[in-house]
This record gives C-alpha cells, sequence and structure tokens, in this order.
C-alpha cells in the first residue's frame, strides 16, 4: 500500500514537472534581487513562482498549465512586466523591470508578437488622434474647408493605419490566446479616447462590452476582469446622454452581462458584488436597484449571504415598501439624555421620520452627523424627525458620542445582529431612510446634502 502511494506521488511529481514551462533570462541591473512571477484570478492576483536572480542577473521561474493567461514579473524596482502565460518557455534579456525600453523578448512566440503589438499599437494611436485633430481642422475651419484634396488624404491614411493594426491582429492563430487578448486589451484601453474623441464609436463600443462572456477563462486570467466592467459602466456614464437614458443603456448592459453569468454562481458573485459596489460608490442607485432585482429574481443563481442582504435591501426596502417597525427594547436618548417614552417608531406622529443607521467608529458617519446636526432644527419645524440607530458596541463611545445629538438615538450593542439593522438590511454606515407617517419608504438618500435638497424641495418651497 505504501509503495503505490509513493509510486502515485511519484507520477503526480513527474506530470507536474512535465506540465511546467519557464521563464529565464537575464536581468543585468538587478543582481541578488529577489524576482516574483503573479498570475491573474478573476479580481485578485496570486503568487506563482518566485526565485533570487544571481549576482550575473541571470534567473529563472516557472509556471504550469493552470496559470494559462496572462502574469507579471515584479522585482524590488516595483514595476512589474507583463508576460503571456502561453504555455511556452520564454527568454528575457535586459536591464532592468523598470527600464521597459532595454526589455528584449529572446524566446517565446506569443511573448514576442505580445511585445511588437505593445511597441507599435501606440504609436498608431497617438498618430490617429493627430490625423483626427487635422481632419476636424479641415472640416470644420472655414480656412481650410473645401480643401478636398488633403481631406482625402487624412481619410486615406486613417484608413491605412487602422487596417495595418487589424492586419497583425487577424495575422495571429486563432488558438493562441494573443489573438484573443490584444483586441480585448485594445477595447478596455479604447473608452476615454472614444469618449472625448470618437464619439461616433461610443454605440459600437458599447456593444462590443456586451459581447464579453464574464465566464470565459481566458477574461478571468487575464488581468482585465475588473477593468472591463469599469470601462463598460465609465463609457456608459460618460456617453453623453441624459441620465434617464443611460439607467436604461445601463439596464441592457446588466441584461447582456448576466446571460452568461447565471450558469456560473462563482463569477455571478463576484462580478454581482464588484458592480454593485460600483454603481453604488458612482450613486448610479437605479442601475444599482435594477441589478439587485435581476440577480434576485434570478431563481437558478446561489448568492452568497453577505451580498444576498445587500441585493435584498433594494426589493425588501425599496421606494414605496412600508418599512418595518422598530421596537425599542434597550438604551435610548432624546438630547443626549436617557429616556423611555418612546418604545416603538410607530409612536412617532411627526409626517416625516429619517431614520440613520451610523455608528462612532464609522468615519463617514462623523462627517455626515455636523450637517446631519446643523439641519435637524429646520427639518423639525417642516415636520421631519429623525431616529439614529447606532451600530455601536461599546458603551462609553455611544454614550460619549450622543451627548451633543439633539435627536432620537437607540443602540442595542449588537451592531450587524441588530434587529433593526437586520430587519431593514442594512449592510453598510450611514444609510438612510426616509419614511411618511405610515412607514412607506419615499426616498432612500445617500447624503445628509440629498436629505436636505429634498426638504428644500419639497417642504420650504411647498410652504411658499
Amino acid at each position: 500500500m505504501k509503495k503505490t502511494i509513493a509510486t502515485l506521488l511519484l507520477t503526480l511529481l513527474y506530470n507536474s514537472f512535465l506540465n511546467a514551462q519557464s521563464i529565464a533570462g537575464n536581468l543585468n541591473q538587478l543582481g541578488n534581487q529577489p524576482i516574483q512571477l503573479e498570475g491573474f484570478s478573476g479580481l485578485k492576483t496570486y503568487p506563482i513562482s518566485s526565485s533570487t536572480i544571481d549576482e550575473k542577473g541571470n534567473f529563472k521561474l516557472t509556471y504550469s498549465t493552470a496559470d494559462y493567461g496572462m502574469g507579471y514579473l515584479i522585482s524590488n524596482d516595483s514595476k512589474p512586466l507583463f508576460v503571456i502565460l502561453s504555455g511556452e518557455n520564454m527568454e528575457i534579456i535586459g536591464e532592468s523591470l523598470n527600464f521597459i525600453e532595454t526589455i528584449n523578448i529572446k524566446k517565446g512566440q506569443e511573448n514576442q508578437w505580445f511585445e511588437q503589438y505593445a511597441k507599435e499599437h501606440p504609436k498608431r494611436e497617438q498618430v490617429l488622434s493627430a490625423w483626427e485633430y487635422l481632419e476636424k481642422i479641415y472640416t470644420q475651419e472655414a480656412l481650410f474647408a473645401g480643401k478636398n484634396a488633403p481631406n482625402k488624404a487624412i481619410q486615406q491614411e486613417r484608413k491605412r493605419i487602422n487596417d495595418e493594426d487589424a492586419t497583425f491582429l487577424n495575422s495571429l492563430p486563432k488558438e493562441s490566446y494573443c489573438r484573443w487578448f490584444l483586441p480585448m486589451r485594445k477595447l478596455v484601453s479604447s473608452v476615454s479616447v472614444v469618449a472625448q474623441h470618437r464619439t461616433e464609436e461610443i454605440p459600437a463600443t458599447i456593444q462590443a462590452f456586451r459581447t464579453i462572456d464574464y465566464t470565459d477563462k481566458r477574461l478571468y486570467k487575464s488581468g482585465l476582469f475588473k477593468d472591463a466592467i469599469e470601462s463598460h459602466f465609465w463609457l456608459l456614464e460618460n456617453s453623453g446622454k441624459p441620465l434617464e437614458s443611460v439607467f436604461i443603456e445601463m439596464q441592457h448592459s446588466i441584461d447582456a452581462m448576466m446571460v452568461n453569468l447565471v450558469k456560473d454562481d462563482t463569477k455571478l458573485n463576484e462580478v454581482t458584488n464588484y458592480l454593485f459596489d460600483l454603481l453604488e460608490r458612482h450613486s448610479l442607485f437605479p442601475a444599482s436597484e435594477y441589478l439587485a432585482l435581476k440577480v434576485l429574481n434570478q431563481t437558478s443563481c446561489s448568492i452568497d449571504g453577505n451580498l444576498a442582504r445587500q441585493l435584498e435591501s433594494y426589493r425588501a426596502m425599496k421606494k414605496g415598501n412600508i418599512a418595518p417597525d422598530i421596537a425599542f427594547q434597550e438604551q435610548s436618548y432624546v438630547n443626549g439624555a436617557k429616556q423611555n417614552q418612546l418604545n416603538r417608531l410607530s409612536q412617532i406622529q411627526t409626517p416625516y421620520t429619517l431614520v440613520v443607521f451610523g455608528a462612532s467608529w464609522c468615519p463617514k458617519c462623523t462627517d455626515e452627523l455636523p450637517p446631519l446636526i446643523q439641519h435637524y432644527s429646520k427639518w423639525k419645524n417642516l415636520g421631519v424627525e429623525v431616529v439614529y440607530i447606532s451600530l455601536d458596541t461599546d458603551t462609553n463611545a455611544f454614550e460619549q458620542a450622543v451627548k451633543s445629538y439633539p435627536f432620537f438615538v437607540y443602540c442595542d450593542y449588537k451592531k450587524w445582529e441588530s434587529v433593526p439593522v437586520k430587519d431593514y438590511y442594512v449592510f453598510g454606515t450611514p444609510t438612510f431612510y426616509l419614511l411618511n407617517q405610515q412607514r412607506e419608504i419615499i426616498l432612500r438618500p445617500n447624503s445628509i446634502a440629498q436629505m436636505d435638497a429634498w426638504v428644500d424641495w419639497n417642504l420650504v418651497q411647498g410652504n411658499k
């Protein structure tokens, strides 16, 4: 039995050795320094291999077929050199990773293609930008209008440059990683130029993003996984359309992304979690709500607990829904003093109640508190009460903080396990809900400034 296990282990080690490829070479200015090869896995990176460069600058690293995709070399100079881990051995000669102009790929066909395109494509882009600038002058400036020969020559040269770029990409073997990666990298890196200088290309670029399959292993291992999401939605946000149209376009993009993602729970969770956070950070709340409901309604999906809680906040706590009542069972304060008169949220009789979830340990909460305290008197006179639900767990910190709060404050010291926190699907602080007297959710402000703008527009203007 022991002999059988030993034989099996030797076989596995032998197969692993056969499947290992190497990246070797000489970086003559990095003698005796560590060097590491890192790979990409979705939104994260992971270490593949590490070594120490010898005193003459020689090094060797290995990777396996499991690392197929993009990777990067990094040493003490902190300047990464991106490489294609395509299953071929690679040889690099140069001075240092920090001096990219000295790097020469001596061996490794895919990396030689990659190196060639990385040098040529930026030059083509620079020249194209110059020709585009001249074309605008010849078509828009009266001094040059009507000069057909130069204008025709400009268009011909632009076409020649674009055709040359396309010819190089189409010449690559269809099964090569380079053939897939370079157009994807070109798409992701083009968005700022397209949005600013080539606006006529915006629809086609957006459509190209919508065809991306986020379950594709090549994308997952490319280092472009996050960039593809960010670039796609940045272009939508900066497409020059009215905000309502932008949200409609974002819905179409989310629908396109979900076609394949619903078949892969792991990648669905990873993409949804990142995209939801991205949309929330950019205050694109109609889009984040649409994403939340889209994912939750995919009954075949398995959503991670914390992510499901974030998404559920948009289904259970959307505008128009009735917010849960809150029972104040522990210690509560009014104007910094303990009180026992208010036992439930439903006892508040003002036309509106702003429910705020925050904590003394939350930096953003402490930023929002001064304007909240400042505006409270005005809001109170206009019929808006404030109830602050604290997620504090430290009694002293909480009691010190509430001394300056002029509104009702409640804390049960259970943080995320607090019943109101769970009932309101709170996943971050501060969180705000504006309720009417029937506890109907009429606004989910993202800041005190937005809440005060709502008061000015609906209550101050309405009383004039």
